[in-house]
């Protein structure tokens, strides 16, 4: 057995986002679906992802887009049937890849039988389901805890006389994970979606999942600025991150370890020292608590090393690392970065230490696209308008092709399509040895021959104000990554390291296979993954 295979596949492979509205649109109502989807099967496995994350696909009155649930155990008839997904599920499987699902278990729909329950009295079996406060003494919302979404998180039922909280919209009611029958209904709900042969699950805001319970109010955020969202006025310490969530945790993680080779990932927006905790003291929580710190901090090479550092050294003993560079509720790569450095970000992620997410259209350099603002459909943007907070420039149709809606559909979209699709997509690129899909295809097959890049050391060589540096090695082979994040040209030759080897990938193919040997020189923009000589 090679050091290699001691590594279980969501470890040494590589996790692709799908945001099923926006992949492929089967049967032309300009909604993605999932027959639409297996149909695009082929582009990701000549890509070479190894699993496939699709967002909620469930029975929703679609508020948020899915993410207000209202059958745990349905496909919702936009996407397509049970049947659908199974045959999906049966396809991804065929063709040696993985699927996992998103899990939804902070909250409901309002219209979810649970809730209709629920509210219908103060005694209803189900009441203690959901989170009920009376008002305040002096009449108004139980604490001053803030809505995600904009607003207080609390709203008032008329029928029974008390509030019922909603750490995002009212139509999506907080689930009271303190209640055992409630606990016991969700792992259910897991239970029945791995009995199919689901792999693993994306378990949505896992942080928020238990609330203090005297339920105190939120202190001021004295750093909040008047262009953020409403939500950040204050610091959630008592509506997010309780230790019992850690509890929770757990519980799922014995459910998941009930079936063999499945993975639990946890979507986790924490400082990287709380982050870690959901790893568990004895690594029997998450799998991977989703890394975003690419995300958000400024990308600059000093910055990104400090922050490699700070996280490598977090890590429990055991825990495995992941890395992100977009996701459904952020503005894409390109939309931060600059296409210019939309290469480097590419090699970076599929070089570091742990499993990589790339969200679809990455592959192709898809960019925010400008939404006009009577165009508008998420509701974060709708209800706090003026402030840019949309997320539905990051969620438009992928770009398949130059033919009419890009290929997506042969009908208006649910969002418009990029202005430049016509160049931008999968069609155009593939024959192209310099596209951005090909250098994606690229470095995902190094990334997976070669067992110091999916699974071996990683080692910090230098940073400065341009050149961020690391080392990967495995059983003898070692690489040199040598990333520029500045658009000047720059040289390279840290103290006691020796550069000499081969470039195997650059960010400018015209240096692929040339021998390397003292000082690097680097074009602006430039990245090389070199295979040191020994």
């Amino acid at each position: 057995m090679t050091e290699s295979d001691k590594y279980l596949w969501w470890q040494k492979g590589i996790i692709y986002q799908i945001y099923p509205r926006s992949f492929q649109d089967s049967n032309n109502d300009g909604v993605g679906d999932l027959p639409g989807l297996k149909s695009r099967l082929e582009h990701l496995q000549w890509l070479g992802v190894d699993a496939i994350w699709v967002s909620p696909i469930y029975e929703s009155p679609m508020a948020d887009f899915g993410y207000d649930i209202s059958d745990y155990s349905s496909v919702h008839p936009l996407f397509g049937s049970l049947q659908d997904f199974d045959d999906l599920l049966d396809e991804v499987h065929t063709r040696g890849m993985k699927l996992i699902l998103d899990l939804v278990p902070n909250h409901s729909s309002d219209q979810h039988p649970w809730f209709l329950e629920s509210r219908a009295s103060l005694d209803n079996p189900k009441r203690d389901w959901y989170i009920w406060k009376d008002a305040a003494d002096h009449g108004g919302v139980p604490n001053n805890w803030l809505s995600v979404f904009g607003g207080p998180a609390w709203e008032w039922d008329q029928r029974t006389q008390q509030y019922y909280y909603h750490a995002f919209l009212k139509e999506q009611p907080d689930l009271n994970w303190r209640n055992p029958d409630l606990r016991r209904a969700m792992l259910d709900v897991m239970r029945f979606w791995l009995a199919k042969g689901v792999d693993g699950f994306r378990v949505d805001v896992m942080w928020h999942m238990i609330k203090d319970d005297e339920f105190r109010d939120n202190p001021p955020n004295p750093d909040y600025q008047p262009h953020q969202a409403t939500y950040e006025r204050l610091i959630p310490v008592h509506s997010t991150d309780q230790p019992e969530v850690h509890e929770i945790v757990r519980m799922m993680r014995e459910v998941m370890d009930q079936y063999r080779d499945r993975v639990l990932i946890g979507e986790i927006y924490l400082p990287v020292q709380r982050l870690v905790k959901y790893y568990g003291d004895d690594n029997r929580e998450a799998h991977l608590p989703f890394n975003f710190q690419l995300l958000s901090i400024p990308w600059e090479p000093q910055r990104l090393f400090s922050v490699i550092e700070e996280y490598e050294s977090a890590l429990p003993a055991g825990g495995w690392p992941n890395w992100v560079l977009g996701n459904h509720d952020q503005p894409r790569l390109i939309s931060r970065i600059g296409r210019e450095q939309a290469k480097i970000a590419a090699m970076l992620l599929l070089t570091l230490r742990g499993t990589p997410t790339i969200y679809y259209g990455e592959e192709i350099g898809m960019r925010d696209v400008a939404i006009p603002p009577d165009e508008i459909q998420d509701p974060q943007g709708l209800n706090m308008p003026g402030l840019n907070l949309s997320r539905d420039p990051g969620r438009t149709p992928m770009q398949w092709d130059e033919s009419s809606w890009s290929g997506f559909s042969r009908v208006r979209p649910w969002l418009r399509v990029s202005h430049d699709f016509a160049r931008v997509n999968v069609k155009s690129q593939k024959p192209d040895a310099f596209s951005m899909l090909n250098f994606y295809r690229k470095l995902i097959d190094l990334r997976r021959k070669e067992p110091a890049l999916h699974a071996g050391t990683y080692k910090s060589v230098f940073a400065d104000r341009q050149v961020l540096s690391f080392v990967r090695e495995a059983a003898g082979t070692r690489f040199l990554i040598v990333l520029n994040l500045s658009h000047r040209p720059c040289s390279f030759h840290p103290e006691n390291f020796s550069t000499h080897g081969i470039v195997e990938i650059s960010t400018e193919p015209e240096r692929d296979g040339l021998s390397v040997v003292g000082l690097l020189s680097l074009s602006g923009d430039e990245g090389l993954i070199i295979r040191l000589k020994n």
